[in-house]
């Protein structure tokens, strides 16, 4: 039965979207909350470290920063805008202390960036030609010179 919970918790954070309550036994049900969303978002992200940079690209085969959002997003069954502006203006703001895994993080370094917030500091992006998608943490002198907000999309 531990493995059957583990099985499922897995898919769970694998991204299945919207799913409803998945039946693991008579007596044990496990639920997906609105709040678990951000939860399974960056899971999701922090599977894609190592996917190559690509300008435009929204897939595991390349991803560019907005492209990477609106691909993980779009796992959990959230629909976003594409480009670091359209998230930027969507997102709802939230300050840095209050940031929560699956938020967004946007910088101006110097143009729109994006990328998602794991916790602890740290946040997965896609970020420029050449690279890879990459763990980073917030308080690097370069992120922190450029950091321009955190967002919370709904549902997430």
């Amino acid at each position: 039965m531990r493995r059957l919970l583990v099985s499922c918790l897995g898919l769970l954070l694998a991204g299945c979207a919207a799913s409803p309550p998945v039946q693991v036994s008579s007596a044990t049900t496990v639920v997906v909350r609105a709040s678990d969303v951000g939860e399974r978002a960056a899971a999701i992200a922090a599977q894609l470290v190592g996917a190559p940079y690509r300008y435009g690209g929204a897939s595991p085969s390349g991803f560019d920063c907005s492209g990477l959002v609106w691909y993980v997003y779009r796992q959990v069954g959230i629909a976003v805008p594409r480009t670091a502006q359209e998230q930027h203006a969507v997102a709802a703001h939230v300050d840095a202390d209050a940031l929560r895994p699956g938020d967004l993080v946007f910088f101006r370094t110097p143009a729109d960036h994006v990328g998602l917030y794991l916790g602890g500091g740290e946040f997965v992006h896609a970020p420029s030609n050449g690279k890879r998608v990459e763990r980073a943490r917030l308080d690097t002198p370069y992120f922190i010179l450029g950091y321009a907000g955190g967002g919370r999309l709904r549902g997430g």
